[in-house]
């Protein structure tokens, strides 16, 4: 929600979410602000190949160059260290969807993590390993540069420092850093995938308790905002797991409906209003009036009707429902169904749909296999 695609790399989407582009004017700030100029520049001052003068880089306007080139540069440098995951997920066969960047950096969204250890490893590490090709290049740069190019010196010397603190940052053992995927994929070496991703998440809430604490201690609003998403990112990675662990070995075909009855776009709603009381079904295939399914509609569809005199099946029905295959495992049915933020999906079989799956029979079949135990055949038990 409220990301905006500015970019496409290797077929995927760069997107920027709204938080990042109301705090870049903030970063922009903080960084060319008089004191943290002071600060960066000793520290650059340490490498370069020249002396930074800290008067010639607080004189005048410079002081919001410098803060809007780093700020700039600092999420060009998250950018790349995301593509480093992605560049490696390719190697593996896995696809990237898209690459967020948001106040807290980015986020690569894969259609899957494998499980196999070593490559979860390979495409966990490839990130902090960009950065810090990334602080390499800048620092070459920072000892070419001239002394005649005092803003660039220091904005290329200020991306070193934030490129190797992105990259100490991202290998912290913690939920959704790097470093907790790269504990992960280590524990999963010798032992089972869904209790090594308990204990990383486990770790992984233990560095949010901390950064909580130093939130409130230091005052610091953005420790507090990263300790909840540290927290609920652990937890959250945790519980899917469980139910990826869950429903290994379900796919769609053991769970769909396949008696399903269908209803004519050009249907009147009141009419099928009181078919679906005399049927006693809630939830109908939709056909265009020749043989093809065209949506779903259902009885919460029908309170759009309200009002609409005149009103068909086809002006309520959901039209643009996700399709996936009858073989597909049902915990990827159910990231297809939340990604489109959709109540149903149809089951498509050699092109031709041959039922449905509803957010009601997902809820029965996680049900019946937490209280059956995923030993149960689940073609018998749902």
């Amino acid at each position: 929600m409220w990301n905006y695609r500015v970019a496409t790399v290797w077929d995927i989407p760069i997107r920027v979410n709204v938080s990042l582009l109301v705090f870049l004017p903030v970063l922009a700030w903080l960084i060319g602000s008089g004191d943290q100029i002071t600060l960066y520049a000793g520290i650059i001052n340490g490498f370069a190949a020249d002396t930074l003068q800290v008067s010639v880089l607080r004189s005048g306007n410079t002081p919001w160059l410098i803060g809007v080139l780093a700020a700039v540069g600092l999420f060009a440098s998250v950018t790349v260290h995301e593509l480093g995951h992605a560049w490696a997920a390719r190697r593996y066969g896995v696809e990237t969807e898209s690459i967020t960047l948001w106040i807290l950096g980015g986020l690569a969204s894969f259609k899957a993590i494998p499980r196999e250890w070593h490559k979860e490893f390979w495409i966990a590490i490839a990130g902090p390993i960009a950065s810090v090709g990334v602080a390499a290049v800048a620092y070459v740069a920072v000892l070419a540069v001239p002394s005649s190019l005092p803003v660039a010196a220091f904005v290329l010397g200020w991306l070193v420092v934030a490129n190797v603190t992105l990259t100490v940052f991202n290998l912290l053992p913690a939920f959704p850093m790097d470093g907790g995927r790269i504990l992960r994929a280590l524990l999963a070496r010798s032992r089972p995938y869904a209790s090594a991703t308990r204990t990383a998440a486990r770790i992984g809430s233990g560095f949010a308790l901390g950064f909580a604490v130093l939130g409130i201690l230091s005052f610091s609003p953005l420790l507090l905002l990263l300790a909840l998403f540290v927290y609920g990112a652990a937890n959250s990675e945790s519980r899917l797991v469980a139910l990826d662990s869950l429903l290994d070995g379900v796919t769609v075909r053991d769970v769909m409906t396949t008696d399903v009855e269908s209803v004519s776009a050009d249907t009147p709603v009141p009419d099928f209003l009181n078919r679906m009381m005399e049927e006693r079904r809630t939830t109908y295939l939709v056909t265009d009036g020749t043989g093809p399914v065209s949506g779903v509609v259902s009885l919460d569809d029908t309170k759009r009707a309200r009002g609409r005199d005149g009103a068909t099946v086809g002006d309520i029905a959901a039209t643009d429902l996700p399709r996936v295959s009858a073989d597909d495992p049902l915990f990827e049915a159910i990231g297809t169904m939340n990604r489109a933020r959709a109540n149903a999906l149809l089951v498509q079989e050699n092109g031709r749909i041959v039922g449905m799956l509803t957010a009601t029979e997902l809820s029965s079949a996680i049900r019946i296999r937490r209280e059956a135990g995923s030993a149960v055949n689940p073609r018998i038990a749902m």
